[in-house]
C-alpha cells in the first residue's frame, strides 16, 4: 500500500529527521512529558505490601503492558507504589541493557491496577495530556529517528545505561494531538496485521524445526525409507528386533547395540580449561569452544580433525531446544565444559545425529549447577548400523536436512523483511514522511 506525502514541509531544525508537515512541531520530551527511573527490584520482604511488577522482559515483548500478563508477584512499599505505580498513557522503556540496540525499548500501559508497579531497569515517561498521547508516544519511541537518539547517548562499555537526563533531551516530531491519535490508530491496526504474519511465519519455522527432528530421530534409529534404501543399494524392508532399549525401542535386526565408551575415543585429557581473565589477553586465533582465544604454548591441545563436542556442564544441558552435541571442524580447541569424542569408525556424521537425537535428561545430576559426567556419557547405549549403511544415511539426512534449513532460511528472512517494513512503516508515519490521515479514517 502506497501513503501519499503531506502537501508541504518546513525544516524541523533537528538532526535525526531535518523536515516535517508544515503544521507541525519539533520539541525536547521534556517538553510534553514528565519521566523518571525505577528502583523497585523483585526481591520481597514481609513488612511490604503485594505488587505485581512490570519487569524488563514484559516491556521488551510487549507493546503494550496490562495486568492481564503474567507478571511478578512482588511486594513494594506503600511510598515506591505511589512513586511508581503504572497510570494508562504511561509509556515504560528499557533504560538498561546488555546491548546498546536494546537501549529505550518502549511499551504503553493500555490498563492498569492499584498494585502494577514499574521494576528496576525500566524508566517511566508520562505524557502531558494537552500536549502528547501517550499512544503516539510508543510509536515516536519505536521509529529509528528517536529511539537512536536514546541508544546514541547511552553510556558503557559491556553494559549500557540510559542517564534519566537523556530521556528529556530527545526531539520528538509533534503533531496536533487530533493527528497524534490518527498516527497512533493507524499504526495499531497495520503493525497488528504484520505482527500476525510474523507469528504465523515463526509457528512454520517451529514446525519446519521439529519435523528436521524427527526426520534425524526416526532415520538414525529405524535407518533410511524403503526408495532411499533402495537406491542405496539397501534392503528395502529390513526387519526389525527390539533393542532392549526404551529411548530406541525396535531397530532393524542386522543393527548392533554398543556403549558409547566402546564406540568413540575420549579426548577430554586434551582440554584447555583458562580462566575468563587469561581468555580476554589472549590473540583470538582459532575458536575456543566455550569461549575464545589461541596462544602458542597451547599448540598440542590444537584439534585440526573433525570431532564431536558434548556438553558436560551448564544450564542448556536442561534445555530441550538447543542441541547437546555439535560436530567441531577447522582449527580448534576446546575447554573444560565440553566432552570431546572421536568415532573409532563408522561415518562422523551419522554419529552427530544419533547424539543429537539422544535424550540426555536422566543422565545429568544436579538441578543448581546441571552436570553429564564422562562415565555417564559413556554409559550410553547406541544403534550401531554397518559402516556403509552410516554413509548412506549421512548421505540421504545431508540431503533432505538441507531441504528443509532452505525452507526455514526463507522463511527468516521473510520475516526479517516483514519487521524491516514494520520499522520503515512506524518511522515513515511518526515523522511525517507519509499522511495516514485518510488511511487511520
Amino acid at each position: 500500500m502506497r501513503f501519499p506525502a503531506y502537501p508541504k514541509y518546513k525544516p524541523s531544525g533537528v538532526d535525526a529527521f531535518p523536515k516535517v508537515p508544515e503544521h507541525w512541531g519539533a520539541k525536547r520530551l521534556k517538553t510534553s512529558a514528565t519521566y523518571w527511573v525505577s528502583n523497585v527490584d523483585k526481591l520481597s520482604a514481609d513488612d511490604e505490601l503485594p505488587v505485581r511488577l512490570c519487569n524488563y522482559t514484559d516491556v521488551y515483548y510487549n507493546d503494550e503492558i496490562t495486568p492481564d500478563l503474567s507478571l511478578m508477584e512482588a511486594t513494594a512499599t506503600s511510598e515506591e507504589i505511589r512513586r511508581f505505580g503504572l497510570a494508562v498513557d504511561d509509556v515504560v522503556i528499557t533504560k538498561d541493557s546488555e546491548e546498546w540496540s536494546d537501549i529505550a525499548i518502549p511499551a504503553r500501559v493500555a490498563a492498569t491496577a492499584p498494585d502494577l508497579v514499574c521494576g528496576y531497569h525500566l524508566a517511566i515517561v508520562r505524557p502531558r495530556p494537552a500536549a502528547l498521547s501517550g499512544g503516539f508516544l510508543l510509536r515516536a519511541m519505536q521509529a529509528t529517528a528517536v529511539n537512536q537518539q536514546f541508544q546514541i547517548a547511552a553510556t558503557g562499555v559491556t553494559r549500557f545505561g540510559l542517564p534519566k537526563s537523556a530521556i528529556g533531551e530527545a526531539w520528538l516530531p509533534l503533531p496536533p494531538l487530533a493527528e497524534q491519535a490518527a498516527i497512533a490508530e493507524f499504526l495499531s491496526r497495520e503493525t497488528a496485521k504484520i505482527d500476525a504474519l510474523v507469528t504465523k511465519k515463526w509457528t512454520l519455522i517451529e514446525r519446519l524445526k521439529e519435523k528436521r527432528t524427527a526426520l534425524i530421530s526416526r532415520t538414525v534409529t529405524r535407518g533410511l525409507p524403503p526408495d532411499a534404501a533402495r537406491a542405496a543399494g539397501l534392503d528395502p524392508h529390513a526387519k526389525l528386533k527390539p533393542s532392549g532399549i526404551d529411548w530406541l525401542g525396535d531397530v532393524p535386526e542386522h543393527w548392533e547395540i554398543s556403549r558409547l565408551r566402546f564406540l568413540f575415543r575420549n579426548l577430554d585429557h586434551r582440554r584447555v580449561p583458562i580462566s575468563g581473565e587469561d581468555r580476554a589477553s589472549l590473540d583470538k586465533v582459532y575458536p575456543y569452544y566455550g569461549a575464545s582465544g589461541i596462544i602458542d604454548q597451547v599448540e598440542d591441545y590444537i584439534f585440526d580433525e573433525p570431532l564431536i563436542l558434548v556438553a558436560e556442564d551448564g544450564a542448556n544441558l536442561l534445555s530441550r531446544s538447543t542441541p547437546l552435541a555439535f560436530m567441531a571442524t577447522g582449527k580448534y580447541w576446546v575447554n573444560n565444559h565440553a566432552h570431546i569424542l572421536k568415532p573409532v569408525d563408522g561415518d562422523i556424521r551419522y554419529w552427530v545425529a544419533v547424539l543429537q537425537t539422544f535424550d540426555y535428561t536422566p543422565l545429568i545430576s544436579g538441578a543448581a549447577q546441571p552436570k553429564l559426567t564422562g562415565e555417564r556419557l559413556g554409559s550410553i547405549e547406541l544403534p550401531r548400523p554397518p559402516k556403509d549403511e552410516q554413509r548412506a544415511i549421512a548421505d540421504y539426512l545431508d540431503v533432505e536436512t538441507a531441504k528443509l534449513d532452505r525452507m526455514v532460511s526463507l522463511t527468516d528472512a521473510a520475516v526479517e523483511r516483514l519487521l524491516e517494513y514494520r520499522g520503515a512503516l512506524v518511522t515513515a508515519a511518526v515523522t511525517g514522511k507519509i499522511d495516514v490521515r485518510e488511511a487511520a479514517a
